[in-house]
């Protein structure tokens, strides 16, 4: 065992290897981290992936940000200290799933280069696949599909990303993956092309 600060002592240079859990479910893990606006379409987009991946045979985790909120992270606001709490322990979460050999799929607005680059930290770069939903902000406020762009008009939510508080678009993100005008289906499609040479096991 390793000693660690205080009395905590980590077992996980004597857990078995990810590689033989991978082998056992036949795939690459992979944290596909996917990022955009409020209502650009992260979370439909990555429910549909979710269905897709199943039925080519791959055991995949989906986090998405009000369930994450409503269960491990229910403790948090949003203030700037408690938005970058909340990705960091998606973060620590993510790389457990990915120590499994499971593919996990993140769908957070986590607004900033900072907290992106945070989480690829924890995770690993090598194992970070940043999809950027890139969908104009015009489009995003006309769907409000949760209401929440006209609350932040009306001033009743304050520093909304996208109103008062800046999104940061990927600067160079794994894949840009542009919405408007285009049904589910094909962004969907576009992003499983791109990430199954990721997540299939060379033999």
């Amino acid at each position: 065992m390793k000693e660690e600060s205080g009395n905590i002592f980590t077992i996980f240079d004597e857990m078995l290897p990810r590689e033989e859990k991978e082998a056992l479910l036949n795939q690459r893990a992979k944290v596909i981290w996917m990022t955009g606006l409020s209502g650009s379409g992260k979370s439909t987009i990555a429910k549909a992936l979710e269905r897709k991946l199943h039925s080519h045979g791959h055991l995949s985790q989906l986090l998405d940000g009000d369930n994450i909120r409503a269960g491990i992270n229910n403790n948090l606001g949003f203030s700037e200290v408690d938005r970058l709490e909340n990705i960091r322990r998606i973060a620590e979460v993510s790389k457990l799933f990915l120590n499994c050999g499971i593919i996990t799929i993140n769908c957070f607005v986590s607004p900033t280069l900072e907290i992106r680059q945070m989480a690829k930290d924890i995770i690993g770069e090598d194992d970070f696949i940043e999809v950027f939903v890139n969908t104009p902000l015009e489009v995003c406020e006309a769907r409000d599909v949760k209401g929440l762009y006209k609350k932040a008009r009306a001033g009743e939510i304050k520093d909304f990303t996208g109103i008062d508080a800046p999104f940061e678009a990927p600067i160079t993100p794994s894949l840009d993956l542009k919405t408007e005008n285009r049904e589910i289906h094909e962004t969907t499609e576009e992003l499983f092309r791109f990430i199954k040479s990721f997540i299939t096991l060379s033999l």
